[in-house]
């Protein structure tokens, strides 16, 4: 396992692992420890990539300079369900923390979703414009590889699925809720239906800005209700880490 994977993999651990309250410190979006200054605030290094890094995420994809490679759906194989969570406030993001049983296959590989979470606005933009929210998937492979799935979301019909996690959205940081199964939303059933999948390589949205993880942005949004937008943004007014340049890398449709 490379020294790269080895970081991957403990960083999702202590991701999952941490007590929320540690989560808090060392960096946020606005003031001294806004993302112009993460590459500062670990004094060994291990967030240069932040300024550093030539594949950084987000990025802003232009959909009319796509590159195309048939046959590129038939690599993913979403096997979501509903499972029990922890529904986390950490002081950057609300955050379900999932129970093992869903998984996704990528080009041969299997990887299990660990958390989703949410953005406002959106991380990633299409055509230069970006959507009030977005919504990450993160999965981890054995050895330790990232995939994210990327949902935007658009203001329109309230979404059911995430409803009940709505009603309980955790207001202080720290605080926490354990959904169980049957109240937890169906994943399979939140994902657009008949979208194109925008594939790129790039990294972790928050420190340490980790590279080498395989993003899978959904062209198609899901919506939520300007009430459940607003419920969001009362928490997190703006949560999001600006456009990085895409440099030398592809955005590939299937």
């Amino acid at each position: 396992m490379s020294v790269k994977h080895i970081q991957q993999k403990l960083f999702i651990a202590l991701l999952i692992a941490m007590p929320v309250h540690a989560l808090a410190s060392g960096w946020s979006y606005a003031g001294q420890n806004a993302p112009e200054h993460w590459a500062d605030i670990d004094p060994t290094g291990g967030s240069e990539a932040c300024l550093a890094g030539e594949a950084q995420s987000p990025v802003d994809v232009d959909l009319h300079k796509l590159a195309h490679q048939p046959g590129l759906a038939k690599d993913l194989t979403i096997n979501y369900q509903r499972s029990a969570l922890q529904l986390v406030n950490n002081s950057h993001s609300i955050q379900a923390n999932l129970q093992p049983g869903n998984s996704l296959i990528f080009k041969g590989s299997s990887y299990n979703l660990v958390q989703f979470h949410f953005h406002t606005p959106s991380e990633h933009q299409f055509n230069d414009k970006n959507f009030p929210m977005e919504m990450h998937l993160v999965n981890q492979a054995e050895d330790g590889r990232l995939l994210v799935m990327a949902v935007m979301i658009k203001q329109g019909e309230a979404n059911t699925e995430l409803d009940h996690l709505w009603k309980m959205l955790p207001q202080k940081a720290g605080q926490a809720f354990d959904i169980s199964e049957p109240l937890a939303p169906d994943l399979a059933a939140i994902l657009p239906s008949n979208s194109k999948h925008l594939l790129y390589t790039g990294s972790l949205t928050t420190p340490p800005c980790t590279e080498g993880v395989q993003w899978v942005l959904f062209e198609q949004p899901i919506e939520m209700s300007a009430a459940q937008i607003k419920a969001f943004q009362q928490l997190y007014a703006d949560n999001h880490r600006p456009i990085k340049p895409l440099n030398s890398r592809q955005v590939i449709e299937d």
